[in-house]
């Protein structure tokens, strides 16, 4: 197959182009993460993912019912602790669902998490994690929070390979001229 060489050369040249843009993009940073645990009504979390206070602040938590879609529609609570420590609660929540979300000072997404509150007097701890943007697939990391940097890289290595796909299927159509 007389194509198959230059195809090779082709894709592996863009592969070379692309591989300085994925090494600029840096690793990605996931948050910590959280632990939320709940006491008869109250709900606390915990986080040590917020470690830089910016303008006094940690952050914030915010506790969802099922009905709620995003941060600023739950209830919302600013994390107080130190720079090894941040926690926050909430009193008086009735029985149910809930999904209580950690953002810091700075913006990033510390931790999403599901807890059950139960009407008995005994405590309940659910450790089920739920991911902010729903279950992202691939080989391990489902709740990785990949940067903008990353992404466009990502869509720029799928543009060349579609422009390259319809190259090579483009000249193979045309006869050879010399």
């Amino acid at each position: 197959m007389p194509y198959s060489t230059p195809l090779l050369r082709g894709l592996t040249a863009a592969a070379a182009a692309a591989l300085p843009l994925a090494l600029a993009a840096g690793p990605a940073e996931a948050g910590t993460g959280i632990s939320v645990s709940t006491n008869g009504s109250t709900v606390s979390v915990t986080t040590s993912a917020c470690a830089q206070q910016i303008n006094g602040s940690w952050g914030n938590a915010s506790l969802l019912t099922s009905s709620q879609a995003n941060f600023a529609q739950g209830r919302q609570v600013a994390l107080s602790g130190s720079s090894a420590l941040q926690s926050a609660a909430w009193s008086g929540v009735s029985p149910g669902t809930y999904t209580v979300i950690v953002v810091c000072a700075n913006g990033s997404t510390a931790g999403t998490q599901s807890v059950i509150v139960s009407s008995g007097s005994t405590p309940t701890i659910s450790a089920t994690a739920s991911p902010s943007r729903g279950v992202m697939g691939g080989l391990g990391g489902g709740s990785r929070d990949y940067g903008t940097i990353t992404l466009v890289g990502g869509g720029a290595l799928v543009a060349l390979g579609a422009g390259a796909t319809v190259w090579f299927l483009r000249r193979r159509s045309k006869p050879y001229r010399l």
